[in-house]
């Protein structure tokens, strides 16, 4: 049987060495910011800026894509699109979200979703290698 793909986006907002993570869904995992892809006839940038809004009642300024992910589930394939970004405003997370925080980068929960500490390593790879 052909599992389903999910192509969601979002962005990996850092600042002070710290990154934002929200728990959402059923997973109980920490997570970045965004979503799945819901209109296909928007970009993957637009649907960055859609999701963050929604989540955390903020916008962004989109820097750079980072690390690209396909992580294969028992049921489906989700294709995950990261940017790193810049947060525009005060958080005021949406009623979906059951609980956010700012965790220091190099001392990551150990319940984060799997896409979590890969992104952020190439986070700190490529900003060592632009000193």
């Amino acid at each position: 049987m052909k599992k389903p793909i999910i192509i969601a986006s979002g962005p990996v907002i850092i600042e002070n060495d710290k990154v934002l993570l929200n728990k959402h869904g059923d997973d109980g995992f920490w997570k970045f910011v965004g979503g799945r892809v819901e209109d296909y006839s928007v970009s993957l940038e637009e649907t960055a800026e859609r999701e963050v809004m929604e989540e955390m009642g903020i916008g962004v300024n989109l820097i750079k894509p980072l690390k690209p992910m396909l992580i294969e589930l028992p049921n489906k394939i989700v294709v995950l699109i990261h940017y790193l970004a810049e947060r525009r405003g005060k958080i005021k997370p949406g009623e979906d979200i059951l609980a956010w925080d700012w965790f220091d980068i190099n001392n990551l929960p150990l319940d984060s979703a799997p896409n979590i500490k890969p992104v952020i390593k190439e986070y700190l790879e490529s900003k060592n290698v632009d000193k």
